[in-house]
């Protein structure tokens, strides 16, 4: 039993270290994104940077739009997941509320942003694709938490919230592929969409295998037969 509680815990830390971490990631890029569209860089910086900040600077409102939202997301997001809050029910409640709309904002403003890709086709399949499914995910979560399934909107809320944190997974990718460029010869419009398709798939499946593994059906389909 012991040995149990201490995996249990274990278990629990990895995931609230993995979540701060994702959101802390995301955060930092839209921190980021935010100050280059707002106070452009008067000192010479990497090549292919500065091109992605200059295709990101032609539709600053869009942009701003979209990252802004995301930001208060993330920053709002461990506190969705602490026992503190959810223990507070109208609060709880509440910040449901504000992610869902500003989810709704970050999903539907990632749309036109397709129209001017910077990593072509290859990233504008990884935006629809991904886009659809949280989307989808939210909707059925905002279904589920205005009929009172708490149960089966967490779950739909989590699985949206994989999708979501794909972009912070998607970082890391991208500096990999930026340190690596000198030996690739890959430019920014070449490994943009497969940094797009390798992030955002990583932290999805990643949330589908927790899910299932915690499943509320799951669970309940193991207690019906013990």
């Amino acid at each position: 039993m012991n040995q149990e509680r201490v995996a249990s815990s274990g278990s629990s830390l990895f995931r609230r270290v993995v979540l701060w971490t994702l959101c802390f990631i995301g955060a930092a890029a839209a921190v980021r994104r935010i100050v280059a569209l707002l106070i452009p860089a008067t000192s010479p910086r990497v090549q292919q940077m500065m091109e992605l900040d200059a295709q990101f600077s032609r539709r600053m409102g869009l942009t701003l739009a979209h990252v802004v939202p995301a930001l208060i997301f993330v920053v709002l997001l461990p506190a969705w997941f602490s026992r503190r809050v959810r223990e507070n029910a109208p609060a709880h409640r509440r910040l449901t509320w504000v992610l869902l709309v500003l989810g709704a904002v970050i999903g539907l403003t990632a749309l036109p942003l397709v129209t001017q890709p910077v990593g072509g086709t290859t990233e504008v399949t990884a935006i629809l694709f991904f886009d659809a499914l949280f989307l989808f995910s939210l909707a059925r979560a905002w279904v589920l938490f205005v009929r009172g399934d708490m149960d089966r909107h967490r779950e739909w809320m989590m699985r949206a919230v994989a999708v979501l944190l794909g972009i912070a997974t998607t970082r890391p990718v991208m500096g990999v592929f930026f340190a690596t460029s000198r030996l690739t010869h890959l430019e920014t419009r070449q490994f943009f969409g497969i940094a797009f398709w390798i992030g955002f798939s990583a932290t999805y499946i990643a949330g589908e295998i927790y899910l299932q593994r915690h499943s509320v059906h799951s669970n309940a389909l193991a207690q019906s037969g013990s």
